[in-house]
């Protein structure tokens, strides 16, 4: 039997990428969260969550708080969040989320450890110095947080100073994330993001100095008025700065989705031929720096824990991305989050009228979710594989879920058969194996096992796989 190739070569062939470049769903989860429905409500999540310590052992936690707050509007973006310079309302946001907290740590009667805590917006450090550690408290009190956890944060180089980042790192935050996009000045004007390059290390120097064991680093090709040489002085910036992980991801314009995204003109957007000349570049420009290529958008450092996970066979793929923590349910705390228990999924209500209101009815604010079903877990274990491994065992898979592997998905390698003829797949007996070639098409081959994109054609609601 062949042995999974842990080391994430790549073999970029823009004219396969043109010719294939299609849209799809990123894979933060199967199903996607465009198939939850509203049958799926409070009740059913907490008789699901009163099922968890049944068989298996007690699953730890991975908690997930949304602040959907920002200052100021990136044009790009298109995040669940709230615009507003009236700190009163995050004021108002925490007394419910508290409620929320308290209405969650009640059903865990099983007293789970917590092994994992993100911070996501909107921008979390929209928040004061003080909130923030009020709300680590609150959280500290209803949910036990292990001491060795991975404890992360998104933060706005813009809206934070070194006493901040001390304070982050006080309160438990070993991790922290920082959006960038491109530091070419032309670029940050037409999408409405002014942000210096000394911000953005000076953020990065305070939290080494401050222990935290990981920086992670966002960028976006294909924004307005980018070109190759602004985007390489940005990389080179941004490797000279060395953080441990770097996301590069494909700027999706969709203005019918996204109403801040009306505001860019689209004749400053680059061409098609450009934006796959800026990935080519920071492909090369990464891996050339030592970095090891993880999946999709994300590159880290060799000694990095993703990277570490993905060579021991460990790595895992949820609604923030990669992750080390394969085995925890995720719960969602916040507007519009998402969270995972057992077999099922669920979101919070999108608006804060009707999150406040059905707290204020002592409900749990849970809009909508989904149960899944034997097949739905079936395929969502393929696509992890194959999104965090690049390749899976058909016989771990006939012994996991006892089925007869080539015969349950025979049109699906069919199908794959002209992703062999790309020389993006191999195909052996007992094996499905991604080439370096199909790595970056990698969305493609997973939308081949995606049963409901099979009786949907319509993917309008996705972005570009490239």
């Amino acid at each position: 039997m062949n042995a999974i190739n842990f080391t994430q070569s790549l073999d970029v062939d823009l004219d396969l990428i043109r010719k294939l470049d299609k849209s799809g769903p990123r894979y933060t989860s199967y199903p996607t969260a465009d198939r939850f429905v509203e049958a799926f409500d409070a009740d059913t999540y907490k008789n699901w969550v009163a099922k968890r310590s049944v068989g298996a052992g007690i699953r730890p936690l991975s908690l997930y708080v949304h602040i959907p707050f920002c200052n100021t509007l990136c044009f790009y973006c298109g995040c669940n969040k709230i615009i507003t310079k009236d700190k009163s309302k995050a004021e108002t946001y925490l007394e419910y989320l508290k409620k929320e907290i308290a209405l969650q740590s009640a059903l865990f009667t099983d007293n789970p450890k917590v092994t994992q805590l993100h911070f996501g917006g909107g921008t979390p450090t929209f928040l004061s110095d003080a909130q923030i550690s009020d709300l680590m408290g609150t959280i500290r009190q209803h949910f036990k947080l292990v001491e060795d956890g991975e404890y992360s944060i998104e933060i706005d180089p813009r809206k934070v100073n070194d006493e901040t980042i001390k304070l982050l790192g006080e309160v438990g935050f070993n991790r922290i994330s920082l959006g960038v996009q491109d530091f070419d000045p032309e670029v940050q004007k037409a999408v409405n993001r002014i942000q210096s390059e000394e911000e953005t290390l000076q953020v990065m120097n305070a939290a080494r100095r401050y222990g935290f064991k990981s920086i992670s680093i966002d960028l976006i090709y294909g924004l307005p008025k980018q070109n190759i040489i602004g985007f390489n002085r940005t990389l080179e910036r941004i490797i000279e700065a060395n953080p441990d992980r770097v996301a590069i991801y494909n700027y999706a314009h969709l203005p019918t989705l996204f109403m801040p995204q009306r505001r860019i003109n689209e004749s400053d957007l680059p061409s098609g031929d450009t934006k796959l000349q800026l990935m080519s570049l920071a492909i090369k420009r990464m891996t050339e720096a030592g970095y090891v290529y993880i999946g999709m958008d994300h590159f880290a450092k060799p000694e990095d824990e993703l990277a570490v996970a993905q060579r021991q066979g460990r790595l895992h793929r949820n609604f923030q991305g990669y992750s080390t923590h394969a085995d925890c349910d995720l719960v969602a705390l916040g507007v519009t989050a998402i969270g995972k228990v057992g077999p099922t999924y669920s979101q919070n209500y999108r608006t804060l009228e009707e999150y406040y209101d059905r707290l204020d009815q002592g409900i749990l604010p849970i809009m909508r979710g989904l149960e899944l079903t034997a097949d739905d877990l079936l395929r969502r274990d393929i696509i992890q594989a194959l999104t965090c491994h690049f390749a899976l065992s058909k016989e771990a898979f006939e012994v996991a879920y006892l089925i007869d592997f080539d015969n349950y998905f025979a049109e699906e390698l069919e199908e794959i058969k002209d992703f062999v003829a790309h020389k993006m797949v191999t195909l052996e007996k007992d094996w499905i194996t991604v080439t370096p070639k199909g790595r970056l098409l990698i969305r493609n081959i997973c939308m081949t096992f995606d049963k409901y994109l099979r009786a949907d054609v319509e993917r309008k609601r996705y972005s570009k796989v490239i």
